[in-house]
């Protein structure tokens, strides 16, 4: 078995571009709560590390943009956002394009993906990676899943990516981890930013937890962007993550923080 950890968290740029709005005791829970993550992923020992992310116009845009992405590269850079703006200061990020080859080889089998050779990370990599990965020593594989412009790949299908994910891992002898990043619900860049539906995010974290995938795959996408505003949208990622380890989650963190726009959240799920 070459997946050795499997996690979801969240990827909101205020945590690191507005820490310093937040009330203290908050702001050293959430950074507290992503740093404990870290610690779970390097006591995982991963050679590799798969971020699935939303990333957000940042490479891919409206006149070409893939249902699934997949980084093959060596290496990557980030932020793409003026670091000033996010927190983090702009460096390069290493990769491992043949790994990258051989895993989208695998995936190709049963699910279609596209590839990038070039990729400029956005928050919604680089901010969990400034707090797992703060010395950025693994080679990261970028994953991008649609979730700004319709229309969105079906809930199902992510799931199947998932799914796609977790056989490539299990072929190579590289010790594989893989993080979700996204959501819950938040608004971003609308009136109604800042706005967390918290009891949505509680019921949709009960249901990865459980790895229900039934009740997972229920939500339809008017639903969603009704009770759970655009950014619930990338429940993909965590959906994916919960495919691909196919076992039962644990939630670390999940607390709502208006000023980071999200119910900031941490779980891991076991790996079966």
């Amino acid at each position: 078995m070459s997946l050795v950890f499997s996690a979801v968290c969240s990827h909101a740029p205020g945590i690191t571009g507005r820490a310093h709005l937040a009330d203290p005791a908050v702001k050293e829970a959430v950074h507290g709560a992503m740093h404990d993550l870290g610690e779970r992923l390097a006591a995982a020992r991963p050679d590799a590390v798969i971020v699935v992310a939303a990333e957000h116009f940042a490479n891919f845009f409206m006149n070409n943009m893939p249902a699934f992405a997949v980084g093959m590269a060596d290496q990557y850079e980030g932020p793409i956002e003026d670091p000033a703006w996010l927190g983090i200061a702009r460096r390069a990020i290493p990769g491992n394009a043949a790994l990258s080859q051989r895993l989208i080889t695998e995936v190709m089998q049963t699910v279609d993906v596209a590839y990038a050779e070039e990729w400029k990370f956005d928050h919604g990599i680089m901010v969990p990676l400034h707090f797992l990965t703060p010395q950025f020593n693994y080679p990261i594989i970028p994953v991008n899943i649609n979730c700004q412009g319709p229309p969105l790949a079906p809930l199902h299908r992510a799931w199947a990516f998932g799914e796609a994910l977790r056989r490539a891992c299990d072929q190579v002898p590289e010790r594989i981890a893989l993080i979700g990043t996204g959501g819950v619900s938040h608004w971003p860049a609308t009136p109604d930013s800042g706005k967390v539906n918290q009891h949505w995010d509680l019921e949709f974290m009960d249901r990865w937890s459980r790895n229900d995938k039934d009740a997972l795959l229920a939500y339809t996408d008017a639903e969603t962007y009704r009770d759970a505003g655009q950014g619930g949208f990338e429940i993909r990622t965590f959906i994916t993550v919960a495919a691909a380890a196919r076992g039962a989650g644990t939630v670390h963190f999940c607390q709502p923080v208006p000023i980071f726009a999200v119910s900031c959240t941490t779980a891991t799920m076991q790996v079966v």
